[in-house]
């Protein structure tokens, strides 16, 4: 059984575009996730954020501003472990996991 020219290149066609669909898919997923961090808070909103943090143990390396009414802290240090854990605009905890 021998394969013609155009039926292996119907078959290198093919292979190359299976191998790299995943990196094409992947890339709208990643543009996505860069939208979603606006801003890193300001140094007022930080401070609110700490004041928040302090009264269950954690403390921020960073805070981000992901939206007017929300903020995100990954890997917050607490004394019960480490945690990543988002607050609404009023300074509220909402979300708070453990990240192992």
């Amino acid at each position: 059984m021998s394969m013609t020219n155009t039926s292996l290149t119907k078959r290198l066609a093919l292979t190359l575009a299976l191998a790299l669909a995943p990196v094409f898919a992947t890339g709208p997923v990643i543009a996505q996730q860069a939208e979603t961090v606006k801003d890193m808070a300001s140094a007022d909103e930080v401070a609110k954020v700490a004041e928040t943090l302090a009264k269950i143990g954690c403390t921020a390396p960073a805070v981000e501003k992901e939206s007017d009414e929300l903020f995100e802290i990954d890997d917050a240090t607490c004394e019960i472990g480490q945690y990543d854990i988002k607050l609404n605009g009023d300074y509220k905890i909402i979300v708070m996991s453990i990240d192992e």
